[in-house]
């Protein structure tokens, strides 16, 4: 079952869902809309590796905008913050955005009962696109569980104060 924009007040309201910050006038019918930071993270090597970290570079997003090009996979990350206990959050683009063309996750739209931290977004543009900081990007909602559960606490990316890029590499350590 999904959260109502009402019930996921509610649960913010009993600490259950943190999402920081929080403005009431981004709470949709079951969803909540998220921002997106100023900067963007672009991988430089011309062939990614899965055993390996890859380099990368940081771009920031001035006011003016930046126009995004096809073909390439941009990482960003959500202003807010978002804390979840007892249900499993879910991210989806923002049919205003993808309707211009802007895939907002690639594959990782699905969290994890637990997660705290910032969202990652897989951004590609279909066709050129300037976007800007702190536009509503995408939309967060939730799901409740069945059965028992192990809250997700120590994985590679709990706790991240910014974009993370893949950490695979780990997973052949």
């Amino acid at each position: 079952m999904i959260l109502s924009g009402l019930a996921i007040r509610d649960e913010i309201e009993k600490g259950n869902i943190e999402i920081t910050p929080y403005d009431e006038s981004r709470l949709n019918p079951n969803s909540y809309n998220l921002r997106l930071h100023n900067e963007l993270l672009v991988y430089t090597a011309d062939v990614l590796d899965i055993k390996k970290p890859n380099p990368y570079e940081t771009l920031v997003i001035p006011p003016e905008g930046l126009v995004l090009s096809p073909g390439r996979l941009y990482l960003g990350r959500t202003v807010e913050y978002t804390r979840t206990q007892n249900f499993v959050p879910m991210l989806e683009g923002r049919s205003s955005i993808g309707r211009l063309g802007l895939c907002v996750h690639v594959t990782a739209g699905f969290g994890d009962i637990g997660f705290s931290g910032y969202w990652t977004l897989e951004i590609h543009a279909i066709s050129p696109l300037r976007i800007y900081p702190d536009i509503e990007i995408c939309q967060i909602y939730y799901h409740t569980v069945e059965g028992d559960y192990v809250p997700y606490r120590s994985g590679k990316y709990q706790n991240n104060q910014g974009i993370q890029p893949s950490l695979s590499w780990r997973d052949f350590e």
